[in-house]
């Protein structure tokens, strides 16, 4: 049987051990797939002379955004194969070899057909690493004595996937500007590599985890079957021009919406659910839609934020152009310096620090206001200092950081006995269902002439949902009591 119990001396900073190998999987899983991200929407709408493949900027931005909500959404396949049937931890394995294929797609063959094949393999396998992992961690924090480090060990989680998201742009973007994107993506691949490598080297550190609801005796060939049937049903459905590249993200928009309805209708109205799993689970509705909220605003730093530091911003410093893509190392630098720093202050706090609800309402009225700093800049048409932009994306980093880690740590401490990867996969359809409205928010409204407008409406739906949410904390605390 994989993996040993835990082992009480084995401990840093009062953590598990085994914390590290799944520190390790998820850096460099992060790495490679930030490094690509970073270099995405560029590599779509620049022109076909400079490498890119010519792409309108408004289908553009919709694309990136459903492929982002594509990835949240294979996270209910990485979850349901992790409950039914292989368990978390080779789900996470098998995973992350499949991201590592699409990045080798995506470096080696051309045009539309490597970015096809690529997005659609990193999409399939980054679902189940993100599923997997994350209850993983969870699992290391179930005993009385480690419950209270759950937040903490979250965020120094968190801090892997910032090394990684930190580190993968910096070379991608390095490679792309001066070799081409597909050297950017080839280095994604090494990296993803290079992380299976060190993850096989622990994994027999790692707690047992078996499918804890496994499959009934036969029903897997009437799974495999019905995957069949959905796979064919999609390519007909490409083929004849019913989902193309135009309506796509629409069509993701209403798949995830469906999907999301089933989970809370399983979760609510199932028989095996605990009536106090339901009561947390009816206070997880709102703060779910909060979590979408934050995630499709937050998604604007990888459309109209990098076409602003793209096409705006002076990147010149001393006669070096600074790669589009740094800005997201930016971003991961300030959440490695940070996260650190809010993991710390949550453990010194322990019960007295801020409930769960009151964390998510500042985080997005953070975001708010962050993005009303581009504001002034725009409509009186200077440029912004690079270090005033650095700061505004501080501003966007705390806000990530009061909803992104906490939310994951809610969702393994509500989640039922037998659902708890699935119940990981739920929370990470908010970030499916966020990011797909993120990119038809940009496609829709977006446009350069009138970006000042746009980042008015982003940044007043940020403060007004955070106001909102102020106002139900109360309720929304008596609901969750027992779970901070």
């Amino acid at each position: 049987m994989m993996g040993k119990p835990l082992e009480r001396e084995r401990r840093f900073f009062g953590h598990p051990w085994q914390l590290s190998s799944l520190f390790q999987i998820e850096l460099w899983e992060r790495f490679s797939f930030y490094g690509m991200q970073g270099i995405l929407l560029i590599y779509l709408y620049y022109q076909t002379g400079e490498g890119g493949l010519g792409i309108d900027k408004a289908v553009a931005g919709g694309i990136v955004g459903a492929y982002g909500g594509s990835v949240y959404l294979s996270t209910i396949l990485g979850g349901w194969l992790a409950d039914r049937l292989w368990g978390a931890e080779r789900t996470l394995f098998y995973s992350g070899m499949m991201v590592m294929a699409g990045h080798i797609a995506l470096a080696v063959i051309p045009g539309l057909a490597g970015l096809l094949c690529g997005l659609v393999l990193i999409a399939l396998g980054s679902g189940g690493v993100k599923a997997s992992a994350s209850s993983m961690v969870g699992s290391l924090y179930e005993s009385e004595e480690l419950r209270p480090l759950r937040d903490a060990g979250f965020s120094i989680f968190y801090i892997s996937i910032n090394i990684g998201g930190f580190l993968g742009p910096l070379l991608t973007g390095l490679l792309q500007n001066r070799l081409g994107f597909h050297y950017g993506f080839g280095a994604a691949a090494v990296g993803m590599a290079f992380g299976l490598l060190q993850y096989a080297r622990g994994r027999t550190s790692l707690p047992p985890t078996p499918a804890p609801y496994p499959l009934p005796a036969g029903k897997g060939k009437i799974a495999a079957a019905v995957a069949a049937v959905l796979i064919a049903s999609l390519a007909v459905a490409v083929g004849a021009g019913l989902i193309n590249l135009e309506n796509f993200s629409k069509v993701l928009l209403g798949a995830v919406i469906l999907a999301t309805l089933v989970y809370f209708v399983r979760l609510l109205g199932g028989s095996g659910v605990e009536a106090q799993n339901k009561r947390y689970i009816t206070a997880y509705i709102p703060l779910f839609v909060v979590i979408c909220i934050f995630w499709a605003l937050w998604f604007q730093v990888f459309t109209s934020v990098t076409v602003y530091f793209d096409e705006t911003a002076n990147r010149n410093i001393g006669g070096f152009t600074i790669p589009v893509s740094w800005k997201d190392s930016l971003q991961s630098l300030w959440v490695v310096l940070f996260s650190g720093l809010m993991a710390a202050m949550w453990t010194k706090m322990g019960e007295k620090q801020p409930k769960t609800p009151l964390k998510f309402a500042l985080s997005v009225m953070v975001l708010g206001a962050s993005y009303w700093c581009f504001v002034p800049f725009i409509a009186s048409g200077a440029v912004m200092p690079l270090a005033v932009f650095a700061l505004v994306i501080l501003g966007i980093t705390i806000a990530e950081l009061l909803i992104s880690p906490i939310s994951l740590s809610l969702a393994t401490k509500i989640a039922p006995s037998h659902f708890k990867t699935q119940m990981v996969a739920l929370n990470f359809l908010a970030l499916s269902l966020g990011f797909t409205l993120g990119g038809l928010l940009f496609k829709e409204y977006f446009a350069v002439e009138t970006a000042a407008s746009f980042y008015r409406l982003i940044g007043t739906a940020g403060l007004a949902t955070g106001a909102v949410l102020l106002a139900l904390v109360p309720v929304l605390n008596r609901l969750l009591k027992g779970v901070d």
